[in-house]
């Protein structure tokens, strides 16, 4: 099973937490949880946690430095920050931890899932990684060349231009995604080919699409999906591949958080409806 914590100050927010994720993934996940960070920080280290589900504005230490803390001992722990401030600072912050995302309360289920989907397939990977490099006798890699170069100017001045450049700016990113979706891509590589600032980059994105990259991302993955299904020819497992998921259980499993079915049972609802 999957360790994952949860950080929160406010008990009622906490308590409906944990009851959505035990509601999608009690099966899936052991769910700890802690009322501030010093706390979070103890059970981190005993239970060895793999997700770490935080709020930001805690007293005594708060969500931005327990994750520096995780992070200076552990590369491969997926952080999910959670705050109801919607600040860059903030942002650029969890850019620089390397955290899996950063979503503003009231966040939304379907979104928090999708990105809870998005850890366990990470730390499903970061495993296997060890697994090979133990088995290899190899001692793990060090940061990748794009953490240790530094940051590009983030380009504050394209909000100055108001919507018509932002709306430019959404266009390409769109293009990039129609162009790129069946590849392993992510929000860090788009920034850089884009040339902003991962902080800004992660800001504008929302302030263009109103999510963040990985939904988008994972929504139009599974349309393209959709029109694959409708040609009965065409190998479900074959259709995951096509838009971007090696993994075919993982492809239904994502393909069912957003639809509600299966591809299997997408299909045959597509072909008993015509």
């Amino acid at each position: 099973m999957y360790r994952l914590l949860i950080a929160d100050d406010e008990m009622i927010e906490r308590a409906v937490l944990y009851k959505t994720l035990h509601k999608n993934l009690g099966d899936q996940c052991a769910i700890f949880q802690a009322e501030n960070e010093r706390e979070a920080l103890r059970i981190y280290e005993e239970e060895k946690i793999q997700i770490a589900i935080l709020d930001i504005e805690m007293p005594g230490i708060n969500g931005i430095e327990a994750a520096q803390r995780i992070r200076e001992t552990d590369k491969d722990c997926c952080i999910i920050f959670l705050t109801a401030f919607d600040e860059f600072s903030y942002a650029k912050k969890a850019i620089m931890i390397r955290a899996l995302d950063y979503l503003l309360k009231p966040y939304d289920e379907q979104e928090l899932m999708l990105v809870m989907e998005e850890a366990m397939r990470l730390t499903d990977a970061h495993l296997a990684d060890a697994a090979a490099l133990s088995g290899r006798g190899q001692a793990a890699p060090g940061m990748g060349a794009g953490e240790t170069a530094a940051a590009q100017e983030p380009r504050e001045e394209l909000e100055e231009d108001g919507n018509i450049r932002l709306s430019k700016v959404a266009e390409l990113i769109s293009q990039y995604i129609r162009e790129n979706y069946m590849y392993d891509i992510s929000m860090q590589e788009l920034a850089r080919t884009m040339n902003y600032s991962e902080p800004y980059f992660c800001k504008l994105f929302k302030q263009c699409f109103n999510k963040n990259f990985t939904s988008y991302l994972t929504e139009y993955r599974v349309e393209e999906a959709k029109k694959m299904l409708e040609q009965p020819t065409v190998n479900v497992k074959e259709i995951g591949k096509a838009v971007g998921y090696g993994d075919s259980n993982y492809f239904a499993k994502v393909f069912k958080r957003i639809t509600g079915q299966s591809p299997t049972e997408y299909r045959l609802y597509i072909f008993q409806r015509g």
